[in-house]
């Protein structure tokens, strides 16, 4: 899959999410790369771009040690339950060492998911993850 293609699609399912929610799911997309050396943001929709960067590592939190010591596959897939604020609530393998990372800055996991229209909107992320689990982004 193309970068190109790759954006196109993250941004389909993020208004597939939120049509099938009533609601912004995810207000943060970023698609970036760990690979060790060449670590960077390759993309980034959502309402802190200057402050992303600076704190990313911070923001990994529940997730950092799955995301940064296991290699996975692309369409491999977690959910933090317990992430708030800025703390990115998922993350999926879209590529070799390359990850989209999903946030809502203003809700957390927890939340969104006791509403039942999660159900619903969930399927549309599950069908992004067997994508790139199919045909992952070329580096």
């Amino acid at each position: 899959m193309t970068f190109s293609q790759a954006l196109d699609l993250v941004k389909h399912c993020s208004e597939d999410m939120n049509a099938r929610y009533g609601n912004v799911v995810f207000d943060e997309w970023a698609i970036v790369s760990l690979q060790h050396g060449h670590e960077r943001i390759i993309a980034y929709q959502g309402p802190r771009k200057e402050h992303f960067q600076a704190n990313f590592v911070n923001d990994l939190g529940a997730l950092r040690g799955e995301l940064l010591t296991t290699k996975h596959e692309p369409g491999h897939f977690d959910f933090s339950r317990h992430a708030v604020g800025t703390g990115f609530e998922a993350f999926v393998c879209v590529g070799d060492e390359l990850y989209l990372l999903c946030n809502n800055t203003q809700s957390s996991m927890t939340e969104i998911t006791k509403d039942s229209r999660w159900l619903d909107a969930q399927k549309a992320f599950a069908e992004l993850t067997e994508q790139f689990g199919a045909t992952p982004l070329a580096a």
